[in-house]
């Protein structure tokens, strides 16, 4: 059974409830996709869970155009701001969230507002910054990063047909459309400010900050995120955390290895 909810926030931002269990999990999609991420995922924690899903204000699903606020969300910290109002008005605690790519970063910035409301945090695919430093391989360089964005910028529909083909496993062409419609449907103009948050983003600082308990969900050949990022996170993280790696090519483990996935997923809960 689906519930679609109907309250300020839920109906914003596409909320349903699904399953069934006494715990639960939301789950937190990330750039250029939407809440259908986790289709391959539901149907092996659903007899067992009660599965809260939704859209980030970013999503080309979004159906109210000025959700999108330029001038609020300009930061990590203002998605986490709406996770956190939706968790609350949802009257949820004590939930496990688990979250993909930028996703990860906001539901580690929302634990840290509000810990009563997460039990676990299950971080698919998560950095904390990608750009290159001294010490620290991100898996960009700077000047990686400004082309990506310029792209983004002056080239946005043919930059949404080559980008899922650099990200995602070659031999799966049916994920590779999947998330070069999911990018097609995100507005240009949402799209761009949206990727400079998350591309030039710093939260390594954050991570001794994070007392609930992760699992970081790794693929052995993320081009995005080098694997070193993942036991960076898992050092640096102050709670009990883990890394749980899943043999899969891409950014996007749940769509490409979801078999894989999902057993890694069962593991960690």
């Amino acid at each position: 059974m689906v519930i679609k909810l109907d309250k300020t926030l839920s109906k914003a931002m596409n909320a349903t409830i699904m399953g069934s269990g006494d715990e639960t999990i939301v789950l937190g999609h990330g750039f250029g996709t939407d809440q259908s991420l986790w289709d391959k995922v539901i149907p092996s924690i659903s007899d067992k869970y009660k599965v809260v899903l939704f859209d980030w204000c970013f999503s080309g699903a979004i159906k109210d155009p000025d959700f999108f606020d330029g001038a609020k969300h300009t930061s990590y910290e203002a998605f986490a701001q709406d996770l956190v109002g939706l968790m609350e008005e949802l009257k949820l605690e004590s939930c496990t969230y688990m979250g993909h790519s930028m996703a990860c970063m906001i539901g580690c910035i929302a634990s840290t507002k509000r810990p009563q409301l997460f039990k676990k945090l299950i971080l698919v695919g998560a950095s904390p910054r990608y750009i290159n430093s001294e010490g620290y391989e991100g898996g960009f360089g700077s000047s990686d990063i400004d082309q990506l964005l310029s792209n983004i910028g002056s080239i946005y529909e043919q930059w949404a047909t080559i980008f899922p083909t650099v990200v995602m496993d070659a031999n799966d062409p049916q994920s590779i459309e999947y998330f070069t419609k999911c990018l097609q449907k995100t507005r240009p103009e949402v799209a761009l400010p949206v990727a400079t948050i998350v591309f030039q983003s710093d939260e390594r600082d954050l991570l001794e900050k994070i007392t609930t308990p992760c699992a970081i969900i790794q693929a052995t050949n993320d081009i995005v995120v080098p694997n070193s990022v993942a036991e960076f996170m898992n050092n640096k993280i102050t709670a009990k955390s883990s890394v749980e790696y899943v043999e899969a090519t891409g950014h996007f483990p749940q769509l490409t290895s979801h078999l894989q996935f999902n057993e890694v997923l069962a593991r960690v809960l």
